[in-house]
């Protein structure tokens, strides 16, 4: 299971040049809007220590990580939702993906040329911001007047789904008007779940991504802590990253090289591995692993997934014929320092189909199909 987060901005604000770099994957920077038209994929290992440390133990003929995938998504711009731009072109690609990642420009650079004239990174989030709500209210105002056609439907559960949505969309077409996101609006989960057809692109979880010079990186200059202040009225998170820097250390060819780099200029980690980590939470995606002297591997799950639906990341066949789990949890094999100790010690468990996957566990599954 791999959901995707779709980095998204204005024109200008690093975010091919961030998504070239975290994904070693070229994707076309310009110093002009529009560079990027079609949207470009990236797959990313999603860097986990403590798979590191199962494998330290175990010792694996081969490690495998979780991945996120990311795609770059061209540059917004005021008028985007009525067309501006390759607008609705550019809304469609964002609708697809799971969340989104929003690059805001935090840096000083004369040679870059900034679509409104000035670094605002206030003004830039809002400008977004309003586009995407204004292409949802868009949405929200025709399902509103076919609303009817959907009444009629002969499917009784999508009648009762319709009814359930009517007062949804009407809240909804108001607080759109205002520039309010979906997501911040205040609906149980049946009423999320009526409207989900509509993938309305405000009800997507946001991850702001500061671009920054080197010094910001290792003492927040004003524009962040003004991002800060925004994302924190929505709940949303906030990471700093540095495109320049990161690409420098994307053309660095060993982890040793990498390390001295980061080193030299004061931060412990790269931005792809803080970018990738809080993506992969956003999402609501969780890990957890499978160990043995073939392979030791990372597998994503939903959270809340219970072992059955865990069993069926590897195959839908390990679902189906599901029998039970053989779990415990990778801190105990840390602290015990053998799968044969966390045994001994009455760590492992044997877990049927309500077991609630946590985040960290090694399993086994056993099925019959």
């Amino acid at each position: 299971m791999a959901l995707n987060c779709g980095i998204v901005g204005l024109p200008n604000v690093g975010k091919s040049t961030i998504f070239s770099a975290i994904t070693s994957t070229f994707a076309e920077a310009a110093n002009y809007p529009f560079c990027t038209i079609e949207p470009n994929v990236g797959i990313v290992a999603v860097k986990d220590e403590r798979m590191s440390k199962i494998a330290k133990i175990v010792g694996p003929e081969k490690v495998i990580p979780a991945i996120m995938e990311f795609v770059d998504i061209a540059g917004l711009v005021k008028g985007a939702s009525k067309g501006e731009g390759l607008g609705n072109q550019f809304l469609g690609h964002i609708r697809q993906v799971s969340a989104i990642v929003h690059v805001v420009r935090c840096f000083e650079d004369t040679d870059i040329i900034h679509v409104h004239g000035k670094i605002d990174p206030l003004s830039d989030i809002e400008t977004i911001n309003l586009e995407l709500a204004l292409a949802d209210l868009d949405a929200v105002e025709k399902r509103l007047q076919n609303i009817q056609k959907f009444l009629k439907s002969q499917d009784k559960n999508s009648v009762a789904k319709t009814k359930i949505s009517i007062p949804v969309l009407e809240k909804l077409k108001e607080e759109l008007g205002k520039g309010i996101p979906a997501r911040a609006v205040n609906f149980d989960q049946a009423s999320i779940e009526s409207i989900d057809d509509l993938h309305l692109i405000t009800m997507k979880k946001v991850l702001y991504a500061c671009n920054v010079d080197e010094e910001a990186l290792v003492k927040e200059n004003e524009f962040v802590k003004i991002v800060r202040g925004y994302a924190a009225k929505e709940g949303a998170e906030v990471i700093t990253i540095s495109g320049k820097i990161e690409s420098e250390i994307a053309v660095l060819p060993s982890e040793e090289e990498k390390k001295e780099f980061m080193e030299g200029v004061g931060i412990a980690e790269s931005g792809l591995d803080k970018l990738t980590r809080a993506a992969y939470r956003m999402t609501g995606l969780r890990t957890y692993f499978t160990a043995g002297v073939k392979e030791v591997r990372a597998w994503t799950f939903l959270e809340g997934s219970k072992a059955p639906q865990a069993a069926g990341v590897i195959h839908s066949d390990f679902e189906k014929g599901f029998i039970r789990a053989e779990v415990y949890h990778c801190e105990d094999l840390f602290n015990l320092g053998t799968e044969q100790k966390v045994k001994e010690a009455g760590k492992l468990k044997v877990e049927g189909k309500e077991y609630v996957v946590k985040d960290g566990d090694v399993m086994h599954f056993r099925f019959n199909v």
